[in-house]
């Protein structure tokens, strides 16, 4: 059994068991889109309303810091600058249960 699921406006492919990485700190509703039980199949129009993922939050961070780096030959000018995302790692619980 798999799910296409949304989550703050990113798809995902899960089945259960798996871990999903986030790229946002706070995590906005999660809304089934399509659900594959074994020869069974169903496509939400746009989202499947009786369906639902059960997930637990394992981890929110930030990710190993992105070095940005702007450089303009024979005029001096060097830029340096960095990045680090949040993110909320899940885990996939339960796929297909009901509201």
């Amino acid at each position: 059994m798999f799910a296409v699921i949304e989550i703050n406006g990113k798809q995902f492919l899960v089945k259960e068991g798996d871990r999903v990485k986030i790229a946002s700190p706070k995590m906005g509703e999660i809304k089934v889109l399509l659900l594959t039980e074994g020869e069974k199949t169903q496509i939400g129009t746009p989202y499947l309303e009786d369906k639902k993922v059960e997930t637990k939050i394992l981890e929110q961070g930030r990710e190993r810091k992105q070095v940005i780096f702007h450089y303009h030959s024979k005029t001096r000018h060097r830029k340096k600058a960095g990045h680090r995302q949040h993110y909320t790692e899940l885990e996939i619980f339960k796929i297909g249960a009901g509201k």
